[in-house]
């Protein structure tokens, strides 16, 4: 991803991740109302959310290889040899990635649209990855880093 940072700034890519205060508070808040806990990491969680614009990336060597013998009637013809005579095909990204600059930051809109809009939760004002909802008559509350959460 280091080649992004030539054309995208910083404040373009970062992801909020959850504050170190907002873990303490909400672990002692856990422990004194004795709340049931859950942690969970999302396994390929930013394939999860679409690319915002045109990436390519280059596979090279034995994954170019392994990528058309996976389906040789869509890949074959897009490998060729780079100087050194090993296999290239280049590929363009559907989906984040983990490595591009913003990854993270498109997993993060994803997560917390999906937090709000479908599961009715509201952010806090003060750390955005905090998320309250009640549910059942008991507030839940979801606090993530990247992809990993604690509920």
């Amino acid at each position: 991803g280091r080649k992004q940072r030539l054309y995208k700034t910083k404040q373009e890519t970062s992801s909020p991740t959850v504050t170190t205060e907002a873990l303490f508070i909400t672990s002692t808040i856990d422990a004194e109302e004795r709340r049931k806990v859950v942690t969970v990491d999302i396994p390929g969680a930013f394939m999860h959310s679409d690319m915002d614009e045109l990436v390519h990336v280059r596979m090279s060597g034995p994954m170019a290889t392994l990528l058309v013998r996976v389906d040789p009637a869509k890949y074959r013809k897009y490998l060729v040899k780079d100087k050194k005579g090993n296999d290239v095909v280049y590929v363009e990204l559907a989906k984040a990635l983990y490595g591009t600059c913003q990854a993270a930051l498109l997993f993060w809109e994803n997560l917390s649209s999906f937090l709000i809009d479908e599961l009715g939760f509201t952010l806090n004002k003060y750390d955005k990855c905090v998320a309250n909802n009640m549910i059942d008559g008991k507030q839940c509350t979801i606090i993530w880093h990247v992809d990993d959460l604690k509920m």
